[in-house]
C-alpha cells in the first residue's frame, strides 16, 4: 500500500511532536505523518529523562535554546490551554567546580551572563555560608543558576505537544521506519513497519537514540547513538530542609543530586572507558555503591545514611563527535532534516528545535535562533563545535 504525506517526521517524542506542532502553528497547510515506533512512549528518551533544564551551557545556542523553552513553560497557560501543566519546579542548578576546573566555570558564566542568564559565581565561603549542607572541602567555586532553572515533567511537556499538534491535523502512525528511497539526490518515500510506502516531500529525522540508524537508511553518517545512563531514587533519613529545597547539585567528580518530592535523585555519567553496554534496561546497582554514593556522601554528609528505593535506565541520543545538536537540512539531501543528538538535553530543547525545524520548512530561514553552527557540515567535516558542560 502507497500513501502520501507531505512531511514524515521520524520519532514522535518530544522533539518530533514539538515539530509537528510548530509546522502547524507556523502555518504549513501540507499533510503531516508522525512516524512512532511505540505510541506508549515507555522506553522513549523523553519518558526517561530527569527532565531538567537549565541556562548553564558553554556554547551560546544552547543557551538559547533552553531559554526559548523556558519562555514556553512560563507561558503554558497561554499556550495550551488553562489546564496546560508541566510541574515545573524552578529551584535552579548549581554547579561546583575544583581548583583545576575553576576556569572553566569561570568562563563559562561569562559566555552565559553575556547572554542573559542569571547565573551567579560563588566563591568556597559563599558556597558554605548558603548552603549549609555542603562540605566545600576541594571546591574552589560554584555557579548557581538563580532563576530560569529547575525541572518538570518530561511526559506531560510532550504530551501537551502531540495533543496540539493532532488537533491541528498531524496524524501519528505508530509503526518503525526500514527503508528510506532516494531519487535524484532527495529523499521519496518511507517504508514501515506495517507494509505501507509513504511517499513525502521531506523527511525529519527525530528519532532519538535511534537517529544514527534512522539516517543509514538514507545512506547518510550521523555519529548519533543511544548511551545508556542510571538513575537512582533515594530516601535519606535525615534530609535538611533547606536541601530538599535546593538546587539541582552537579559535584565537580560529575555526580548529581537533587530532589524528587520526598525524595532525591542521583546519577553519574561514565567516562569513555566506563561506558556500559548498551541494551536493556536493567540498573547497575553497584555503579551507585561503588561511584556515586562515596562522591555523594563527602559533598552532602546528609547523604551517608540513604538507601535506594528505585531507580531506572533513560538514554541519551548522545552526538559522540561533540554532544551538541545536529540541526537542519542535509547540504546534499536537501530535504532529509535532522533534529538529532541533543546528547542529555533534548527535553529542554525540544520546543526551540522543533521551532527551528519549523521555520526552515516554512520560512526557508531560521528566524527566532540561528542554528547554523549545528548544521551537519560540521559532522561531514569532522569539525566538532564542543559543548563543555554536558551532565
Amino acid at each position: 500500500m502507497t500513501e502520501r504525506a507531505d512531511i514524515v517526521i521520524i520519532g514522535g517524542a518530544v522533539v518530533g511532536s514539538a515539530t509537528a506542532y510548530y509546522l502547524k502553528k507556523l502555518g504549513f497547510s501540507g499533510s503531516v505523518l508522525v512516524v512512532e515506533k511505540d505510541m506508549t512512549f515507555a522506553e522513549s528518551c523523553t519518558a526517561r529523562s530527569a527532565g531538567g533544564i537549565r541556562q548553564q551551557f558553554s556554547t551560546p545556542e544552547n543557551i538559547a535554546l533552553s531559554q526559548f523553552g523556558l519562555k514556553l513553560i512560563r507561558n503554558l497557560k497561554a499556550e495550551f490551554g488553562p489546564e496546560a501543566d508541566v510541574a515545573f519546579r524552578e529551584q535552579g542548578y548549581l554547579l561546583l567546580a575544583s581548583d583545576e576546573s575553576l576556569p572553566v566555570l569561570e568562563a563559562n558564566v561569562a559566555i552565559q551572563t553575556a547572554h542573559g542568564a542569571s547565573t551567579q559565581l560563588l566563591d568556597a565561603g559563599q558556597l558554605a555560608a548558603r548552603f549549609l549542607w555542603l562540605n566545600t572541602e576541594g571546591i574552589a567555586g560554584g555557579a548557581l543558576g538563580v532563576a530560569g532553572e529547575g525541572w518538570l515533567d518530561p511526559h506531560s511537556l510532550m504530551s501537551l505537544f502531540r495533543r496540539a499538534a493532532r488537533d491541528m491535523g498531524v496524524e501519528w502512525r505508530e509503526a518503525t521506519a526500514t527503508r528510506i528511497d532516494k531519487k535524484a539526490g532527495r529523499v521519496t518515500a518511507v517504508g514501515l513497519s506495517d507494509g505501507s510506502t509513504v511517499e513525502c516531500g521531506l523527511i525529519v529525522n527525530a528519532a532519538g537514540a535511534g537517529a544514527g540508524a534512522v539516517a543509514r537508511l538514507a545512506g547518510i553518517d550521523l555519529p548519533v547513538g543511544p548511551r545508556k545512563r542510571y538513575v537512582y531514587v533515594l530516601d535519606c533519613r535525615e534530609p535538611p530542609e533547606t536541601l530538599r529545597k535546593g538546587p539541582l547539585l552537579i559535584d565537580a567528580s560529575g555526580a548529581y543530586l537533587r530532589p524528587e518530592g520526598q525524595a532525591f535523585i542521583c546519577g553519574l555519567s561514565p567516562d569513555e572507558d566506563e561506558e556500559p553496554e548498551i541494551g536493556g534496561y536493567d540498573v547497575d546497582y553497584d555503579w551507585f555503591e561503588t561511584r556515586i554514593w562515596p562522591l555523594l556522601a563527602e559533598r552532602v554528609p546528609a547523604m551517608e545514611a540513604v538507601k535506594v528505593v528505585n531507580a531506572w535506565v533513560g538514554y541519551y541520543d548522545y552526538n559522540s563527535l561533540d554532544q551538541n545538536a545536529v540541526m537542519g537540512p542535509h547540504p546534499e539531501i536537501g530535504n532529509f532534516y535532522f533534529a538529532n543528538g541533543f546528547s542529555g538535553h533534548g527535553l529542554q530543547q525540544a520546543p526551540a528545535a522543533g521551532n527551528a525545524i519549523a521555520e526552515l520548512i516554512v520560512h526557508g530561514s531560521y528566524r527566532t535562533i540561528d542554528l547554523a553552527r549545528f548544521g551537519y557540515e560540521r559532522i561531514a567535516a569532522g569539525r566538532p563545535l564542543k559543548e563543555v558542560n554536558v551532565i
